[in-house]
């Protein structure tokens, strides 16, 4: 049984405050919680159903601090889904120290106020699938442990690693590397006739406003993504996470077809 205390512990993390100051954050999810285990992740705390803690292997259950026998209602009230599973961690924000100059030595991606968790949490998953590992963020865009992001990502978060840091001091140290910083943009040339390396920046922008003014200066290579010819009413771009899909497969297409 959830005591009060230790329920309005876990609904505090749901804010980003307490997740900074305790240094937690949470998981939801059958499949969530077993990948995290399966990867040998620390978890603090596990509260679920009593036949999912009986289910996992010995292996897994050596990665859990403490356990937490939970029923369905418990389990609801602690819950960000509208319909919880049958588990829910607690897991240490992961110690990552950004360094500029190992990031730049492959492709990485840029996010200038990226505001929407699930766009933020797809551009994550998009990246682990293209084999893309690094993301950094301004500080202004919404946090990865934010539990609508973690839950977007479907767990690939755990192959991604996500940084905050002022991009305009990153995109001078990578201009100053010679590193391409390739920026969608409107006006910019079709992706498909670029000539795309293995490394670079690919610089996606917020949701209504794009890249802001300051970072625009740094683009190299202005990118875009065509689309139908003829005018489409109420269509004047692409989500952001859509085109970041689209784009990191087309640097992949490239970079595979460069090994061949």
């Amino acid at each position: 049984m959830i005591s009060k205390n230790k329920a309005r512990f876990i609904i505090s993390l749901q804010k980003k405050k307490f997740r900074e100051e305790e240094g937690l954050f949470v998981i939801e999810g059958d499949k969530l919680v077993r990948e995290f285990l399966a990867a040998k992740v620390s978890i603090r705390t596990l509260i679920a159903k009593r036949e999912f803690i009986s289910s996992l292997p010995p292996f897994m259950k050596e990665c859990i601090d403490e356990t937490e026998d939970a029923t369905y209602e418990e389990l609801k009230q602690i819950s960000t889904l509208k319909t919880p599973h049958n588990a829910l961690a607690l897991v240490p924000v992961p110690e990552r120290k950004m360094i500029p100059e190992e990031l730049l030595d492959n492709i990485c991606v840029a996010l200038d106020f990226v505001q929407d968790p699930g766009n933020l949490g797809t551009i994550i998953r998009a990246a682990a699938w293209f084999g893309i590992r690094n993301i950094v963020c301004s500080p202004d865009c919404v946090d990865v442990y934010n539990p609508k992001v973690v839950q977007a990502t479907m767990g690939a978060i755990l192959h991604v690693n996500v940084y905050y840091s002022d991009l305009k001091k990153f995109m001078v140290i990578a201009i100053g590397k010679n590193i391409p910083v390739f920026g969608t943009v409107l006006d910019g040339e079709s992706i498909y006739l670029q000539k795309l390396g293995n490394k670079g920046i690919i610089l996606l922008g917020n949701e209504s406003r794009g890249i802001s003014d300051e970072l625009l200066p740094f683009i190299t290579d202005k990118i875009m993504i065509p689309g139908a010819r003829r005018a489409m009413p109420g269509i004047e771009s692409l989500n952001v996470s859509m085109a970041a899909s689209v784009i990191f497969s087309e640097f992949l297409r490239q970079t595979d077809s460069l090994s061949d």
